[in-house]
């Protein structure tokens, strides 16, 4: 694994098309994947919305969710990141047998993860929620399934480094279809008393299906326990299970996962705290409904960005272990080895990226807020409108909170892609100050002006801005001490012209001015429907 094996692992993937093309497939795969499961697992939770109660609802999506996640993300986000970066294993065995060494540490960390956070939910859990029918037992459920969905990382991560991204594709598309199905069997066979209960059994039954699909993907290559690697270096033996620097950046990444967490998964945490069951419950409903664009649309681009950035940008991780181990990457910042077509391609390819999120941004900014009651009126209960916050939740989720979210996701993906440990250190100095601003904003919003569920969502908005913000001002960095030139990344290679600004500004203003009352006929709807067709061909043609 030296300089010039990483050098000809460099090659391979400066600006390929080949590279560029699986990521563009990729992509169209993502989406195509996420825009079935979605619309399927969306029918299939109309029935669930209707069937469980607000309070069941907000226990399961928001709390048990918050469990699940808590568990997944600290114990596996930051090792897949740094192993993305890791280089083709095809050449040696030992290259591939340290990589899985390190893809086995989610398995390994999650264990006492889960039962810390299982336990500790537990424990902290009001006396309304743990008062609810088999709480305890759907807690266990929930905290198995992590277990069972962490065994099949390292063969997620081998399917990505691979990229074997149809073994993915067919996962995560049966086990979402399967638990929305197991979820609602389960409700509609045991009735109310079990609601709790079908949540956890169905995403006990999604982490089978995972694990089952990864093992049929690579039969006879599970493997638990960590295999000593031996390899030459300079003519002397070097031996390990954990390479020194490819861990060093795992475990600076999943550091720096405990901050990104909180401010990621920080509204349903506080929410869990202040507000009711029935209120989360509402939430809930609000941010599964305005999370489909967010999950059919950017959580695609978003992490085949990070794909690709990471092997196009390869940071040459693995370089032998040098007397000053903690400069063996960090000095990459200083003497970049990134190819001109490289940075060129990555660039393009971050301007288009960003060019999207913003026709995207501003296509919500002008439909949204004119045509969301209309089509929350379809297909939300009337429980739910009237009793709970969702509606204006979902406002300010689709109209800002989606936007920002958009922008942030792409950068972010670029700076986890090409960060050395010194970046990540300096970017979770970073967060820290993001995290307190979240927590004081979050409290002027809710306490100060009352707001006590919207207000999440707009001190979400504004912590991913200025998270974008400073992924902005890290790319434009990167690139300009790269190329030599500020002019290589750009505002302007970023946003529309300013016939698209006019033209959706106009529709935006027509369809407000058209907006009809709540208590209007049919009829009426439909020709406030006309107008807003009308008004995004308009803007479909200078797209």
């Amino acid at each position: 694994m030296g300089t010039a094996t990483t050098a000809s692992v460099q090659g391979q993937y400066d600006g390929s098309p080949t590279l560029l093309s699986k990521s563009l497939a990729t992509a169209s795969s993502l989406m195509a994947l996420q825009f079935l499961s979605r619309i399927v697992t969306f029918l299939l939770n109309q029935s669930l919305v209707r069937l469980a109660t607000p309070a069941v609802f907000g226990t399961a999506s928001i709390q048990f969710e918050l469990l699940l996640s808590t568990i997944l993300f600290l114990s596996r986000e930051g090792i897949r990141n740094a192993l993305l970066r890791a280089p083709d294993t095809s050449h040696t065995s030992a290259s591939s047998q340290s990589i899985t060494n390190i893809s086995l540490l989610p398995t390994i960390l999650g264990m006492p993860i889960t039962a810390i956070c299982a336990a500790g939910y537990v424990h902290a859990s009001s006396q309304s929620t743990n008062s609810q029918p088999h709480f305890t037992i759907s807690v266990v459920l929930y905290a198995l399934a992590a277990m069972l969905e962490l065994l099949s990382e390292p063969l997620y991560i081998r399917a990505q480094n691979e990229m074997k991204f149809g073994v993915r594709v067919k996962a995560e598309g049966t086990a979402v279809i399967i638990k929305a199905v197991s979820t609602l069997l389960v409700l509609l066979l045991a009735g109310q008393d079990w609601a709790l209960a079908a949540f956890a059994m169905g995403q006990m039954v999604y982490s089978i299906v995972i694990l089952s699909a990864f093992m049929r993907a690579y039969p006879g290559k599970t493997q638990l326990i960590p295999k000593k690697v031996k390899e030459q270096v300079r003519g002397n033996v070097r031996a390990y299970y954990f390479e020194p620097v490819l861990m060093r950046l795992s475990m600076a990444m999943t550091a720096q996962s405990v901050a990104k967490h909180f401010l990621t998964d920080g509204d349903k945490l506080i929410l869990s705290r202040i507000s009711s069951l029935e209120n989360q419950g509402g939430y809930a409903v609000a941010s599964n409904y305005g999370s489909l664009v967010a999950r059919i649309v950017f959580q695609p681009i978003e992490e085949t960005s990070r794909l690709f950035f990471s092997k196009t940008l390869m940071a040459e991780p693995h370089e032998p272990q040098s007397d000053t181990k903690a400069d063996t990457i960090d000095r990459h910042a200083e003497s970049p080895k990134t190819s001109p077509l490289a940075l060129k391609s990555a660039s393009t390819v971050l301007h288009t990226l960003l060019l999207l999120d913003t026709h995207i941004a501003v296509l919500l900014l002008a439909f949204v807020p004119p045509y969301l009651p209309f089509l929350l009126s379809i297909v939300l209960p009337r429980h739910y409108l009237l009793h709970t916050a969702a509606p204006r939740i979902l406002q300010v989720y689709l109209s800002v909170y989606l936007p920002v979210m958009a922008f942030n996701g792409v950068l972010e993906a670029f700076l986890s892609s090409v960060a050395t440990p010194h970046d990540l250190r300096r970017q979770s100095t970073w967060l820290v100050g993001f995290s307190a601003t979240f927590v004081c904003t979050t409290w002027g919003f809710t306490v100060g002006l009352g707001w006590v569920e919207t207000g999440l969502v707009w001190a979400n908005a504004l912590n991913l801005g200025l998270r974008a913000g400073y992924g902005w001002m890290f790319a434009r960095s990167y690139f300009a001490k790269r190329s030599g030139s500020s002019s290589s990344f750009s505002l302007r290679g970023s946003v529309p012209p300013m016939a698209v600004w006019l033209v959706f500004a106009t529709s935006g203003l027509v369809t407000r001015l058209a907006q009809p009352s709540l208590t209007a006929g049919w009829k009426t709807n439909v020709a406030h429907v006309g107008v807003g067709a009308a008004c995004f061909i308009a803007c479909a043609a200078t797209w």
